[in-house]
């Protein structure tokens, strides 16, 4: 498994027990188990939710799902 597919699905693990749609960074980082300090490794990376978070901005909101959370991240993260 990719470092790309070990991370997105780590954000999706962390956020499975989310209420979807979230419509604000502090929302989004509020439904990680670990708010900000939610970690996510592979292969030597290691990033948290609140790293994560400053790859956002204001137009990516509302997120619809986990797997769209997820995909911005890592696309946004070049992995």
């Amino acid at each position: 498994m990719s470092v790309r597919e070990t991370i997105r699905g780590q954000i999706i693990g962390a956020l499975q027990g989310a209420t979807f749609p979230i419509g604000s960074p502090e929302a989004l980082l509020a439904a990680f188990p670990d708010g900000a300090n939610t970690t996510c490794r592979a292969e030597g990376i290691e990033v948290t939710a609140g790293q994560a978070g400053g790859l956002l901005v204001p137009g990516d909101f509302p997120f619809k799902s986990a797997e769209e959370v997820a995909e911005t991240i890592v696309s946004r993260a070049n992995l």
